[in-house]
């Protein structure tokens, strides 16, 4: 195995494009502002709400998204997502993350004092300030380094329900006879209407539409017309699929979503869990699927520490599906997940697939720059493209402090 200092790690340019904004606070803001707005905790410690509920282990998925309605609780004012927004870009930087996509459901946090729109502003707010002040730094502004960019990604949920925060609350009292499945569509909807004006008349970066929650039982396929807008207001696509359920989710998410990217794609491979009848078929099923992912350059969104997390299963990194994405050449990125539930930086995800994997220099740094690469950068592709190379070239200058090289 190829082993890197962790000082190249954290020195390098990285993105992160699966990330979770609600999972990743800081514990003493968690506390403050849950102090603050007279929100019951487990435990007003770090200590002891590592123990209770952002553990190092989960049983499952399910226990893994308990830590979400703790840090949702306390982002229902504009101060709070402005807050937590803005430590979270600083928190990212401070590791030697360029570009970020921090994702979250805007319904999730909006109520009789702050509307959907209010709530992507206030994280638009909070990240616009962090950028500003990072990109003003001297290295920076004087071309040295690239700067510090990022895209906002608004989730809808494949299913609520009344104990969830915001809006969903409303849209169950006002809808108390459609079936679930319609109003959880309806909802996913609502938010892509909703996308539309803030970005088209505000101005807000919003680069991508998600899918997210829990995955088994519910279907992609229920918010389709949600994906089918967004795909006509040239929205990128991208869908939790593959995480808790298996390779057929992942195709829904490409057929019925227009998936532009996956977020996890653990169970891409795994035949196991395709409902056909035969091992022969199910086999022909999963490598078709993987061979359109591959063909057409669907980047999955890797995030290691969290499948260990929730598939214990796996038990340990040599059994993810991560060196076999390796082996069939597929475009994958890293990405933390969650930097609070999961208790995990980019530098920590990127340790533990050098430590576990073999990923030469030239590979590490294909697999870096592909993240920006495969980011829904919010400017033009010209644009783009002259970032991607300023990362390239600052990149090139970590290696060579570093004594790097990639032959």
């Amino acid at each position: 195995m190829n082993k890197y200092k962790r000082e190249f790690l954290t020195a390098i340019p990285k993105t992160d494009l699966h990330v979770h904004l609600d999972g990743s606070l800081r514990i003493p803001t968690l506390i403050e502002l849950a102090n603050d707005q007279k929100i019951k905790l487990p435990s007003y410690t770090e200590e002891g709400l590592r123990e209770l509920v952002f553990k190092e282990q989960y049983a499952d998925l399910v226990e893994f998204l308990l830590g979400f309605q703790l840090t949702a609780a306390v982002m229902q004012t504009s101060e709070s997502l402005e807050r937590v927004a803005y430590e979270f870009a600083l928190d990212n930087f401070a590791e030697g993350v360029r570009y970020v996509e921090p994702r979250f459901a805007p319904q999730q946090h909006s109520n009789a004092s702050i509307s959907v729109e209010d709530v992507i502003a206030s994280v638009d707010r909070g990240l616009q300030k962090a950028k500003k002040e990072i990109n003003s730094r001297k290295e920076i502004a004087g071309g040295d380094e690239p700067k510090f960019e990022y895209g906002i990604i608004c989730c809808a949920l494949r299913m609520f329900n009344r104990e969830f925060p915001g809006s969903y609350r409303r849209l169950i009292d006002m809808h108390q006879h459609m079936p679930k499945e319609d109003l959880y569509g309806l909802a996913a909807l609502d938010l892509v209407q909703t996308m539309i004006y803030v970005r088209n008349e505000m101005g807000v970066p919003i680069v991508g539409f998600d899918l997210a929650g829990a995955e088994m039982g519910y279907p992609a396929g229920d918010h389709k017309k949600a994906y089918d807008l967004a795909h006509k207001n040239f929205f990128n696509k991208t869908v939790h699929a593959g995480e808790a359920y298996g390779p057929e989710s992942i195709f829904q998410a490409i057929t019925d979503c227009h998936a532009d990217r996956i977020g996890h794609g653990t169970h891409i491979f795994d035949d196991s869990m395709v409902g056909l009848p035969n091992k022969d078929e199910r086999l022909k099923y999963v490598k078709e699927l993987w061979q359109y992912v591959a063909d057409s350059r669907i980047t999955v969104e890797v995030c290691l520490t969290s499948n260990l997390q929730t598939m214990p299963k796996l038990k340990s990194i040599k059994n993810h599906p991560v060196a076999e994405m390796l082996d069939k050449r597929l475009s994958f990125t890293f990405c933390t997940d969650n930097r609070l539930v999961s208790n995990t930086t980019m530098t920590d995800e990127l340790e533990l697939a050098v430590n576990n994997l073999s990923i030469p220099p030239r590979k590490l740094k294909d697999l870096i720059i592909y993240g920006f690469k495969r980011s829904f950068f919010s400017e033009d592709y010209l644009a783009k493209r002259r970032y991607v190379r300023d990362v390239i070239n600052y990149y090139e200058s970590v290696e060579a402090k570093y004594g790097i090289t990639e032959s």
